[in-house]
């Protein structure tokens, strides 16, 4: 009898199906726009008469955004309504969609992608939190299986439409796209995304101002180095960023309505769960972009054919998602979150070992497939260890973090590709071969091949750290929880 309702109370409601629906359209929408950029950007670099040291930021500046204002957003989706700011973020990601594909230059496109950052961050900040106020402690593993389903769907439906739209219909179209589904998308969050405010408390102006101005200047001078080269000024700016986050600490830590509630950090699982996550998107995130470089220029492919390629293992991952979250539900989440994160770790190993100037694609579809099952583990899991281990006021601000503490690694990791793919050629070089040129000679293509490998080292490396977090988080098992709430 107790089995039968535990298993009613695993199953989801219709406004639950419903809420779910909404938010994991706005992950996806989310998703899409990381990745739908990649590999578009030589034909935008070329339209727009500009060079790759500024286009890079059409990518750079979204995920700064993001990285700065998610914690904040969370936040302010405490004390306003989750609800209200998940629902804004769509509004203002589906105006700025349309302003970036309006955009004539480099400059207003850059600026627009900025704003585009702010409703993403919205979207970002408050989903998690939503979920975790919509389903039972015991559900949640499986609600987000569905909404990291909703990022992979996002992911791979941003490098297929990136590859097909920039090569038969011009890169304005990768934002117009956003535009029919943030109309509907708006619709179905008015509708049916209605959560209240949940503390009232007042912004952290001090603690905002003081992390954004870390944020800001660390990835500034980090990525100004990467793309144009070494200077006492972008080491000062770095040095000056670092020095700024005691003084943030010391803020927050006097603070009665702190940004970010470090006493949170206490519990060992959910400190361990940020940290995997951290070091999972350092370690891996930028990969994508290093290997559409490889081949797009190395091996000459189009746009379409090398999405082709990328799209198996999203693929995977979206199938499996739900599945392994339905585990962690069911078995806590430390060992399926480690079993991803080694699988991913194994991906970064096998590009290291068998990937040449002339290596067959199959080996570029084996490591999706097998990075693509191990985000599949890892994603749902770990996120549902966060929320199921944060205090039901603290949600916006526990997801918020989470969100942060990986955008913050997908920005470290942009940096360090750049940086050693310059270090193995010189930057001329490894732009042209971004930019697609196919006339280099073997020696280059060697030099570039030989960088990706030191990345590739870089990375194993970090994935190997955010593997140990992931064991040491500690065991936790919430099937309890289903047999309590039957």
């Amino acid at each position: 009898m107790k089995e039968g309702n535990a298993k009613k109370t695993d199953a989801m409601s219709q406004v639950q199906k419903r809420v779910l629906a909404v938010v994991m359209l706005g992950t996806m929408m989310s998703a899409v726009d990381v990745t739908i950029v990649l590999l578009a950007i030589p034909d935008i670099t070329k339209a727009l008469h500009t060079n790759l040291a500024a286009s890079i930021w059409i990518i750079i500046a979204y995920l700064l955004v993001v990285a700065v204002l998610t914690t904040q957003l969370g936040k302010v989706g405490d004390i306003y309504g989750r609800g209200k700011m998940f629902n804004l973020g769509f509004l203002v990601f589906t105006a700025a969609s349309a302003l970036c594909g309006a955009s004539f230059n480099i400059y207003m496109l850059i600026g627009f992608r900025v704003l585009q950052g702010v409703g993403g961050s919205l979207m970002q900040a408050n989903s998690g939190a939503i979920i975790a106020d919509t389903f039972e402690r015991h559900q949640r593993g499986k609600a987000f299986g569905f909404t990291s389903l909703g990022f992979n769907i996002g992911a791979m439906l941003g490098i297929v439409l990136g590859g097909v739209l920039t090569t038969f219909a011009g890169w304005p179209y990768i934002f117009y796209i956003n535009v029919p589904i943030g109309l509907a998308a708006m619709y179905f969050g008015f509708k049916y995304i209605k959560t209240s405010s949940r503390r009232q408390e007042h912004l952290d102006l001090p603690g905002m101002a003081a992390l954004a101005g870390a944020l800001l200047l660390i990835t500034l001078g980090a990525i100004s180095m990467a793309v144009i080269g070494v200077s006492s000024y972008y080491i000062l700016m770095i040095l000056a960023g670092v020095a700024i986050i005691p003084v943030f600490i010391v803020i927050e830590r006097r603070s009665h309505f702190p940004t970010i509630n470090f006493g949170m950090l206490k519990n060992r699982i959910l400190a361990n769960s940020i940290g995997a996550a951290f070091m999972q998107s350092l370690g891996y995130l930028a990969i994508a972009f290093i290997i559409i470089m490889y081949l797009q220029g190395v091996r000459g492919l189009s746009p379409f054919d090398a999405a082709l390629l990328l799209i198996p293992g999203y693929v995977l991952s979206g199938i499996a998602a739900p599945y392994m979250g339905r585990l962690s539900d069911r078995f806590g989440s430390r060992v399926i979150a480690t079993i991803g994160m080694l699988l991913i770790l194994s991906a970064v190993l096998f590009y290291y070992l068998v990937l040449t100037p002339t290596a067959p694609y199959y080996i570029i579809i084996l490591a999706t497939v097998m990075s693509g099952i191990g985000a599949s583990m890892f994603y749902p899991s770990n996120s549902s260890a966060v929320m199921a281990n944060a205090s039901g006021d603290e949600y916006g601000g526990a997801s918020g973090l989470l969100r942060t503490m990986s955008n913050i690694g997908t920005l470290g990791s942009f940096v360090i590709a750049l940086t050693v793919a310059a270090l193995a050629i010189s930057r001329s070089v490894a732009f042209q071969i971004f930019l697609g040129t196919t006339d280099l000679t073997g020696h280059i293509d060697a030099a570039f091949v030989n960088g990706m490998h030191a990345v590739f080292i870089v990375s194993a490396g970090i994935l190997m750290v955010g593997a140990i977090l992931s064991v040491l988080r500690g065991k936790e098992n919430r099937q309890t929880h289903a047999i309590q709430g039957a």
